[in-house]
């Protein structure tokens, strides 16, 4: 199981916000590459960049500073937030991202979506992020009018490589994962899963790391880390520690 730091960049900031909402915002540095570097020193395996004036504006915003953050460390990056077409999503590429994660683009327009994949084989993910089981879209400020799962059967065959599944009452509210909705996704999709929104302890890691079993890939962690509830160095050992006893 990967342990996923979040990067959440607006304004040109690391920041984290609460549910989503662009005026519940957290500033925790002025420095997004200094941050990044942080992480992977600490030894993040991936990191988990997000354009938030993107996601909202619908084109990218930080272009620049998410290809310096690609070039200043050594492990690789995944980016979301205002990828909603093919030339954004090659740019970002050619820049140093290692895997793309679309929300908007794959449940409005499916075959610009289906097209991007072909493309990138391997390299494009979907965010799904939602509320009750209900789609959010355009920086979760729109619903989609649809539910996981009238989405997750077709995500393989359009070339999904990996699903994000985001609980937006949770995100950045450090109150838990939502377990059960998790698990219900597991079964509905054989496509490696990452789970965001409601990680707060190291208790949190530990509940989910039995899920690895079941195709949880991984675990984004914001507020968590930069708050200091969860301690990353900690969390990091554990799950070194549950591959090492299975190995």
């Amino acid at each position: 199981m990967i342990l996923f730091p979040a990067v959440d960049i607006k304004d040109g900031q690391c920041v984290r916000l609460r549910q989503g909402l662009a005026d519940e915002v957290t500033v925790f540095s002025p420095d997004p590459v200094a941050m990044a570097r942080h992480w992977a020193d600490l030894g993040a395996l991936w990191l988990h960049l997000v354009d938030l004036d993107g996601a909202f504006s619908g084109k990218p915003k930080n272009f620049d500073l998410i290809r310096r953050i690609c070039a200043g460390v050594s492990v690789p990056v995944q980016l979301g937030g205002g990828i909603r077409d093919a030339a954004t999503a090659a740019a970002y590429l050619d820049a140093g991202v290692r895997r793309l994660i679309i929300g908007t683009m794959a449940l409005a327009d499916p075959d610009a979506f289906a097209t991007v994949c072909a493309a990138h084989p391997g390299r494009v993910g979907v965010s799904l992020d939602a509320v009750d089981g209900r789609l959010k879209v355009k920086g979760w400020v729109e619903d989609a009018g649809l539910g996981v799962e009238d989405v997750l059967p077709r995500l393989k065959d359009q070339g999904a490589a990996f699903v994000v599944y985001t609980d937006i009452s949770r995100d950045g509210m450090q109150s838990g994962v939502n377990k059960e909705a998790l698990a219900r996704l597991l079964t509905l999709t054989d496509l490696p899963v990452i789970v965001a929104g409601g990680v707060a302890t190291l208790e949190d890691v530990k509940a989910l790391y039995p899920y690895s079993k079941k195709g949880l890939q991984g675990v984004i962690t914001g507020r968590a880390i930069y708050a200091g509830t969860l301690d990353f160095g900690d969390a990091m050992a554990y799950i070194a520690s549950q591959s090492e006893e299975v190995a």
